[in-house]
């Protein structure tokens, strides 16, 4: 994992759900590519995807359920994982949870 980015664009409005307990920012490169940059309080959350993503978590701990699956997987600091797109996955967030979402185009 990459531990910092260099020469991006930075949306300074926050990305704000479920009441203010997961947040994150917008980052830009160069040629389209965009990520997010967040931070998960514990509780439980559904999202929805457009595009592909892949998820890194930095720190923390959740319990994830993809598409299509019938068990959840834990998921700790230095893992990732991959979510199709037009899909919905849930998370069951135990401890703050420090991760950077990048939308796959």
């Amino acid at each position: 994992m990459m531990s910092e980015f260099k020469n991006v664009t930075v949306i300074k409005e926050a990305n704000v759900y479920f009441d203010g307990k997961v947040t994150s920012r917008t980052i830009l490169f160069d040629g389209g590519c965009r990520k997010t940059l967040g931070i998960m309080l514990p509780g439980e959350y559904e999202f929805n995807t457009a595009a592909p993503e892949l998820m890194e978590i930095l720190s923390g701990e959740l319990d994830l359920l993809l598409p299509g699956k019938n068990e959840w997987q834990a998921v700790a600091g230095g893992d990732s994982f991959d979510v199709p797109g037009n899909s919905l996955f849930r998370l069951r967030v135990k401890s703050l949870t420090d991760y950077c979402c990048s939308f796959i185009s």
